[in-house]
């Protein structure tokens, strides 16, 4: 029986790039780093205390890699404090926070262009 998603991937150009806008920007913790060939490494980041990871994998070793997107919604208790902290360090949103019948959402994306969901 399936109890949680492990991990899920998300594929970029620079991993070091990467790593710092997860961890010093997001906020997450890198909970896993090993290498894994000339020039790439297994990369794991995680919110602290968190079940999942988001894996950051390079481009450069994928085939099709350009037609890859991550699909990736992350929960928080409070989409509009997460927004404006997040912001003040730098992520690119694509809108403003949009609160609707079922809860509060709002997009945003990574130095690559890989968009997310942030909601509550």
């Amino acid at each position: 029986m399936i109890r949680r998603i492990a991990t899920v991937a998300v594929y970029v150009e620079d991993q070091q790039k990467a790593k710092q806008f997860w961890v010093e920007k997001v906020g997450f913790d890198v909970v896993a780093e090993h290498p894994m060939g000339p020039n790439a490494f297994w990369l794991e980041v995680a919110p602290k205390g968190a079940q999942t990871a988001l894996v950051i994998y390079p481009k450069g070793m994928m085939k099709n890699a350009e037609t890859k997107r991550a699909s990736i919604v992350f929960e928080c208790d409070n989409v509009f404090i997460a927004y404006e902290e997040m912001k003040a360090k730098g992520v690119q949103f694509l809108s403003e926070p949009q609160q609707m019948q079922w809860g509060s959402f709002v997009q945003f994306q990574d130095e690559d262009g890989n968009e997310f969901v942030l909601k509550s």
